[in-house]
């Protein structure tokens, strides 16, 4: 079975404008890949757990787009287990950003959901970010400079050794993002 996993941002969820998007165009034209999108905890150590029983329990080619935060774990499974993966306007060093973010109440956007997060959890954070990426070819890095969350900057600096398509304009939520899924598909499973 090919399977195809899209890891969804922080506070989000497998409702979110993309995830919806992959699901519903794998659907129309490309039903034979299966699709997984789970509901991730902000909780740096249950989503490793979460991450890693949901790939060990799939068997075939596994590929995945990451969002955001979920770029920074599909860095951590790409490199824990050789995946290829597609990263949307991904957090480089979400720990700099989280430590911010200590001690507020934090809801997610889809969900009645919320959380407080702690510095146990930055330092979690810190422990699963991959210094070397040692098989940058399974990388390919989509960012757009509009993106008003994430400077796309650093991205480009971090994926340097990998395939990275900078766009003019758009945003966060990365503006024209259907129009990629057949050159994503492509380079995951092609």
């Amino acid at each position: 079975m090919t399977t195809l996993i899209y890891i969804h941002g922080f506070l989000s969820s497998p409702t979110s404008h993309k995830a919806q998007i992959t699901q519903r165009w794998l659907h129309n034209n490309t039903p034979s890949i299966h699709y997984e999108c789970p509901y991730l905890s902000p909780y740096p150590e249950q989503t490793q757990q979460q991450l890693t029983q949901l790939v060990e329990s799939i068997e075939g080619e596994i590929g995945l787009i990451g969002s955001s935060l979920g770029g920074f774990w599909s860095t951590w499974l790409i490199e824990k287990y050789g995946f290829k993966g597609v990263l949307i306007n991904p957090s480089v060093k979400p720990f700099e950003f989280m430590g911010s973010l200590i001690g507020q109440s934090l809801h997610n956007y889809y969900t009645q959901d919320s959380y407080t997060m702690t510095e146990n959890h930055t330092a979690e954070l810190i422990r699963c970010y991959q210094k070397v990426l040692s098989h940058p070819e399974n990388y390919w890095i989509k960012v757009q400079e509009g993106d008003e969350t994430l400077d796309y900057n650093q991205a480009v600096v971090r994926y340097e050794s990998c395939r990275v398509d900078v766009e003019k304009d758009g945003d966060h939520g990365f503006v024209g993002y259907e129009s990629h899924m057949q050159g994503i598909v492509d380079f995951l499973f092609g």
